[in-house]
């Protein structure tokens, strides 16, 4: 567990250096890389339970999702500026550079696995943030709806 405490902070401090590069400024850039440090965290922490990666990609992506939806309606800002942060440090790099080794050597069984690995983990990530977005764009459209209703209601009195 403290090693999970350690790599979120680690995860934090990269995404701050992403952040950077993206050209987010002050205040922003504390809170998207929270999402970050947020992001790995859950993924760890789901690793620590159930060792599905897609499964714990998915969750992460629902946890951060979830706070860059609430915060970047607090903070004004796009939500995409926090949720690009908070992507960084799960992105499966990694797993793509080793399914082209696989393919390049010769590997194509290896190649193949690996390949699946990562899709299904970044389709985790995409699915988990969709689910999100769907369903927060559902309910400010339904509160919008209702607040057009009630302001046409008292308009007509």
């Amino acid at each position: 567990m403290e090693n999970v405490i350690v790599q979120s902070i680690f995860a934090f401090i990269s995404t701050i250096g992403f952040g950077v590069v993206f050209n987010i400024k002050g205040r922003n850039l504390f809170f998207a890389s929270i999402a970050g440090g947020l992001s790995w965290f859950v993924y760890k922490f789901c690793l620590l339970f159930d060792p599905s990666t897609s499964f714990a990609m998915f969750i992460s992506a629902v946890c951060f999702s979830t706070y860059s939806e609430i915060l970047a309606r607090k903070l004004k800002t796009p939500v995409t500026t926090l949720v690009i942060c908070a992507l960084i440090p799960l992105v499966p790099g990694s797993g793509m550079y080793y399914t082209m080794h696989a393919a390049v050597t010769g590997d194509t069984l290896k190649a193949l696995d690996l390949a699946i690995d990562t899709l299904s983990s970044a389709g985790s990530l995409a699915l988990g943030t969709l689910f999100v977005s769907t369903i927060t764009r559902h309910y400010y459209s339904k509160k919008h709806k209702k607040l057009l209703k009630k302001e046409n209601i008292s308009n007509n009195k």
